[in-house]
């Protein structure tokens, strides 16, 4: 049975596209092995969504090409 990560130890980052008034954030956390927790900064208390670091890197490289 998969557990559910414990995210109070994950170091949480804004994205660099997020602007300072509070629109458009979206903090990811690098520092778990094999999972991105993605969440909402203006929420930070709500779940965060979890992804496959490696189906993240996929994402994150599409975005770039």
């Amino acid at each position: 049975m998969p557990t559910t990560p414990d995210l109070s130890v994950a170091t949480w980052r804004k994205s660099s596209y997020s602007n300072n008034n509070g629109g458009n954030c979206v903090e990811v956390a690098d520092n778990l092995p094999g999972l991105v927790p993605v969440r909402d900064s203006k929420n930070p208390d709500s779940p965060a969504i979890l992804f496959p670091a490696g189906s993240w890197a996929v994402f994150i490289a599409s975005l770039k090409a």
